[in-house]
């Protein structure tokens, strides 16, 4: 779905789902500002109230970031990936550590049943990227790497309603990762729950791979721990 213009009396629940299909479709990514008032209000042909109406259901919804002076920005991906991140807000790492327990521990058995050789090769080549921006101190990559492969756990469980599930945790789970780049003591590349997990889904052993997917969180929580001012593990 393009932004051309809307051909019939605007609607502010039109411009809704042509804003929110940007979003969702990753044209205007988690973190992005969108176009400015101006430039949509010519793409959709819509009156300004029209659109502000728009931006604050979506903003209200937890999609959008409207910061004064500033612009727009995308929050999330999704009306619950919205309500995921304003929760967290006002919650810590063990809840998060909590949720995890439940989906991370299930998707690791699923996928050990279910994944494809697709699936576990895409999970192969995460650890790879992972471990080589491990070495080469690339926070960005190191991050991102760390939770394609966690997400692509959940998406070899092959069961939709999980996997859209774990997408909507991806603030939080990047969130609690975050701070312990910059311990010395960290061990970024350690195997338990990341290769060691995917050797478990290879050998196809649902519990093994669970066990693994509990070492990682309870390495998480057991950092967390000793360090309360300090950072987490993935």
């Amino acid at each position: 779905m393009s932004l051309e213009s809307v051909r019939r009396p605007a609607l502010s629940a039109e411009v809704i789902a042509r804003l929110r299909e940007r979003i969702t479709s990753g044209d205007w990514p988690v973190g992005s500002r969108i176009p400015p008032e101006p430039e949509l209000m010519t793409r959709l042909q819509v009156a300004r109230g029209t659109l502000r109406e728009a931006i604050r259901a979506l903003a209200h919804a937890g999609l959008l970031d409207v910061r004064q002076g500033d612009g727009t920005y995308v929050r999330a991906v999704s009306e619950l990936s919205g309500a995921v991140e304003r929760l967290y807000g006002d919650s810590g790492l063990g809840h998060v550590l909590e949720v995890r327990q439940a989906l991370d521990l299930q998707a690791a058995r699923l996928a050990a049943v279910r994944a494809e050789e697709a699936d576990l090769d895409a999970l192969d080549e995460a650890l790879r990227l992972r471990r080589a921006a491990w070495d080469a101190r690339d926070f960005d990559a190191w991050i991102a790497a760390d939770w394609d492969f966690h997400r692509g756990v959940a998406d070899a469980a092959h069961n939709p309603l999980l996997g859209e599930l774990y997408r909507n945790l991806s603030g939080p789970v990047r969130e609690s990762v975050a701070h312990s780049w910059r311990d010395p003591d960290y061990e970024g590349a350690n195997p338990a729950g990341h290769e060691d997990l995917l050797l478990a889904l290879r050998a196809r052993d649902p519990a093994e791979a669970a066990r693994q997917a509990d070492a990682n969180l309870t390495d998480t929580h057991d950092w967390h721990a000793a360090r309360p001012a300090g950072g987490e593990t993935s």
